[in-house]
């Protein structure tokens, strides 16, 4: 195969039959005549049963496994997992663990997987962790993490390590990393986060450390591309149906009845629509992907009224980011990850229910509005995200231990792969209105898709 790397992030193999290997950075790229060590694993009697535990170099992992016979064979990505020989001797390796941004259920496992990982796995005793996100590399003390004091955070919210929104100052963290002679990194969060670790792994080439820079994808909206999803999702959308339940439980104990809930997605309206589509009890689900209008003939006025003389009473569950071009009053302040500052779209919408109802006289109802968001990012990890963390950790401490950097671990298409910075930070994963998921949820809805305002109504527009 040929090589064909276009810059010192985008690394291109290409093979027959239109195969294209999207590859992540390694050590050896810019550190020449690097020593290897046999891995520690060959002689770890846990693994010993294993039959072909080790990765071999040339697995790869598809993109888009939907192809037509006659289609080239597409992007692939190194698949994750121990090699035969590692870049670093265990008694060499000082790792830091950081968490940035938002909260989100399976960082403590996440946490606790990666010092596990490299200790029972490798043989790893020095490893730290940064206290409040990026700020804390060169603002705050650091603490040691062993498995004894990690053993059972996976059982509690949140994150043990704190956690903050913007504070990255590259060439300051890379010269505490120097300073502090870490030669592992391991950075949770979501896009914005990402593109901080892209820039600190740029950093550390440019200057020639050892280091090797590997992230774990974090969001809570599942808005990050190319991966399957991300960890925390199952148990939002989980613990989304005790709102919904209780939104439900209000809406059918009084005469035309209604509840709102608003959900988690401020650009990307997954938990909405998988939230939606496991309760069964939602009448409307509203995300920003998918434009509607209020009033007018097929609105979501008119849709209401009919649903509640249909059933008597309505659950409606919206995405946090979906009608913003609705609002009033728009905001066009930033928080500090850089993320536009949200009106409460579920507060608003209930009000001008209100007023609508009882401005045109067109019946009597009660509205109640539950807001879970907070409660849900706070909440420990479900089973099936703790053992998804559990995979996403390994994979990282696999990856590192191996040399390779620049790169983040997450799930294509059911297997472990490493994925350059780039590829997940170029764009947000969204819903397809087009796609078949989004019909099924209309079909479970029975709502109309809002799509054709008639003239003189006001539009939300993409």
């Amino acid at each position: 195969m040929a090589s064909n790397g276009v810059d010192e992030q985008i690394k291109l193999v290409e093979g027959p039959a239109g195969y294209v290997l999207e590859d992540v950075p390694h050590l050896s790229d810019y550190i020449l005549d690097l020593p290897t060590y046999p891995n520690p694993l060959q002689s770890n009697a846990a693994y010993s049963v294993v039959r072909q535990y080790f990765v071999d170099e040339d697995d790869t992992v598809q993109e888009k496994i939907v192809v037509h016979k006659d289609s080239p064979r597409g992007t692939h990505f190194r698949r994750a997992g121990p090699r035969q020989k590692v870049y670093f001797k265990p008694s060499d390796v000082r790792a830091c663990i950081v968490t940035c941004g938002g909260l989100c259920p399976g960082l403590n496992t996440v946490i606790r997987e990666i010092v596990c990982g490299l200790h029972f796995m490798y043989g790893v005793t020095e490893v730290i962790g940064v206290d409040c996100g990026f700020r804390g590399f060169y603002s705050k003390n650091t603490v040691a993490l062993t498995p004894k004091t990690v053993s059972d955070i996976h059982k509690r919210g949140g994150t043990i390590l704190g956690t903050s929104r913007g504070g990255h100052d590259t060439s300051k963290i890379v010269d505490n990393i120097q300073d502090r002679e870490i030669n592992q990194v391991y950075i949770i969060g979501g896009d914005g986060t990402q593109k901080g670790a892209n820039a600190i792994y740029k950093e550390i080439r440019r200057r020639g450390l050892k280091v090797a820079v590997a992230g774990i994808p974090k969001t809570i909206d599942n808005d990050i591309p190319v991966i399957d999803k991300s960890f925390g999702f199952d148990t939002a959308v989980e613990e989304a149906q005790r709102a919904i339940n209780a939104a439900h439980v209000e809406a059918t104990s009084v005469e035309n009845g209604i509840g709102i809930v608003k959900l988690m997605g401020r650009y990307s309206g997954f938990i909405a629509m998988y939230a939606t589509l496991a309760s069964r009890d939602v009448d409307c689900c509203l995300i920003p992907e998918s434009p509607f209008y209020l009033e007018g003939k097929g609105g979501l006025y008119e849709f209401i009224a009919k649903r509640l003389r249909e059933n008597g009473h309505m659950v409606i569950v919206i995405a946090e980011g979906a009608g913003q071009d609705l609002v009033a009053e728009s905001i066009e302040q930033q928080d500090a990850s850089g993320n536009k500052l949200l009106k409460d779209v579920g507060l608003w919408m209930s009000l001008k229910i209100k007023e609508y109802f009882a401005k045109h006289n067109v019946m009597d109802i009660t509205l109640k509005y539950i807001d879970p968001t907070y409660m849900i990012r706070a909440i420990p990890a479900n089973a099936s995200d703790n053992v998804y963390s559990t995979l996403l950790a390994q994979s990282a401490v696999h990856g590192a231990m191996a040399g390779y950097t620049g790169f983040v671990s997450g799930l294509v298409n059911g297997r472990h792969t490493y994925i350059p910075f780039n590829r997940i930070t170029e764009r947000q994963n969204k819903v397809v209105i087009t796609d078949r998921m989004w019909a099924r949820m209309l079909s479970s809805t029975n709502q109309p898709s809002f799509m054709n305002p008639p003239k003189g109504t006001t539009e939300f527009t993409d």
